[in-house]
């Protein structure tokens, strides 16, 4: 079949569902071949990415993910079966299906043997490439839903440490499946209090360096004169207080990940020298003269606009791009308010465990919960919890009990009373607030006006209008 003849056929073929999140590479050194392999994958919806090669495939695959690979196995230079080897041993979680020729089926079958998904031989049909592509899409779907559903049993509310069952969730644990196969950088986006260090280790946690170390690199914290000993270590003599020789986190972490939290705070020459680190593979002590290989994985995350940083000098294009291989985000409380409630359980059950009594969260409690923005997003939400855990003493905690600026939100009521109908007026809100502090205090009538943010005067005075004796 000719080029043209192919393309024109490419016009009629469906598309596949679920291939539109998956990245084909063709690797043929004939170009006819690869070109109408590609068209075919586009209108499937396929990203696809061509070598004439295996060492260009070796190269595309450092920098790129793939997720199924169209190789031939008669290539010039490394050879096709090398090739699959190479591809089995560095990315295993790769489907490769193989190309050969009517009389080289024998290759295939040991192609096989080594461990390719499938093969197909030359001439071949748009509709077999179809009906094959499609299988591996099935099969790679499959295997993503698999790991998930591992994931769910074992932590019973999403994905690893990770809880919630909203669509945006469920494209996440997807996207972390995918990510957790993988070894190439990935980059994790989201608002401060999203839950970035979670997502971090459920990829590591989820993948083949589980057993490895995971080490965490606070690029905030960091005191900037120390951050490059920190990273790559320092030999004996290195600088004033250097008496001997110390690894580097880098190295620290061989097998593993490093989690870079919020890498856009990174200095600018540090930037430099961690680009060099990824892409060399090895690093230099501060004060040596010998480089070390190292074998890690990185993960990063920020709350920052990196692309703005780019645009404003304050972060390496560059590294940016070599970071943003494969990105995760994580989607704001605010745009996933289903999985609320379940986060709240999920708190206010640990919690519970803490205080060691049990109390449960009212109907108008939850409403304004709901309504709420959560500008803090998980982790205030968290807060809030422990904190109203800590200082309501009875069993149902009403919404008159969670901070001002939750209860106050638009569309919320303050309901209180047994039944949680009755609004509450403010005199009673200030009294209920002022009793359930000194009781959760202990008497302690200084501490408790101390949190409460009024004068000692004020509070007995306050005792005193309401009559009680604490």
């Amino acid at each position: 079949m000719t080029t043209a003849a192919a393309t024109a056929l490419v016009l009629h073929v469906p598309q596949i569902p679920g291939a539109n999140l998956l990245n084909l590479l063709i690797v043929d050194d004939e170009r006819a071949i690869r070109e109408v392999c590609r068209d075919v994958a586009l209108s499937l919806g396929f990203k696809t990415c061509i070598a004439d090669s295996a060492e260009q495939a070796f190269r595309l695959m450092e920098t790129q993910v793939v997720d199924v690979v169209l190789l031939d196995l008669k290539l010039p230079g490394t050879g096709g079966l090398q090739a699959l080897r190479a591809f089995r041993q560095k990315h295993p979680e790769v489907a490769v299906i193989v190309v050969t020729g009517y009389a080289s089926v024998q290759s295939a079958v040991g192609a096989m043997r080594e461990g390719a998904y499938d093969y197909v031989t030359k001439p071949f049909s748009m509709e077999e490439l179809r009906l094959l592509l499609d299988r591996v899409v099935g099969h790679l779907k499959l295997k993503t839903e698999n790991r998930i559903l591992r994931e769910r049993i074992k932590s019973r509310h999403g994905f690893g440490s990770m809880i919630g069952h909203s669509p945006e969730m469920e494209k996440l644990y997807r996207i972390v499946a995918k990510a957790a196969l993988s070894t190439h950088p990935v980059l994790i986006l989201g608002e401060s209090g999203t839950g970035k260090e979670m997502v971090a280790r459920a990829t590591h946690f989820s993948g083949s360096m589980r057993e490895k170390p995971l080490i965490p690199v606070d690029c905030g914290s960091l005191v900037p004169t120390l951050i490059e000993s920190e990273l790559f270590g320092y030999v004996k003599g290195a600088f004033t207080g250097a008496n001997q020789a110390k690894e580097g986190l880098l190295a620290l972490a061989e097998g593993g990940t490093v989690f870079f939290d919020e890498i856009g705070e990174l200095p600018l020459d540090l930037q430099s020298k961690l680009l060099r680190a990824i892409q060399e593979k090895e690093i230099r002590p501060v004060g040596g003269t010998k480089r070390q290989t190292i074998n890690v994985r990185i993960v990063a995350a920020t709350n920052r606009d990196l692309e703005q940083g780019v645009a404003q000098g304050t972060f390496r294009r560059d590294l940016y791009f070599r970071l943003n291989v494969l990105t995760l985000r994580i989607p704001p409380l605010r745009e996933r308010r289903q999985d609320i409630p379940l986060l709240a359980a999920h708190f206010l059950e640990r919690a519970c465990r803490d205080t060691g009594h049990a109390q449960t969260l009212s109907d108008d409690a939850l409403k304004a919960m709901l309504a709420y923005d959560w500008p803090g997003n998980v982790r205030e939400l968290e807060n809030c919890l422990e904190r109203s855990c800590a200082l309501v003493s009875g069993s149902v905690i009403h919404a008159s009990d969670l901070p001002t600026v939750i209860h106050s939100a638009p569309g919320t009521s303050l309901r209180g009373g047994d039944n949680g109908s009755r609004i509450l007026p403010i005199a009673e809100l200030e009294r209920n607030t002022i009793l359930n502090t000194i009781t959760q205090l202990n008497g302690d009538k200084l501490l408790a006006a101390k949190m409460l943010g009024i004068g000692k005067t004020t509070l007995y005075r306050k005792l005193k209008e309401y009559a009680v004796q604490i």
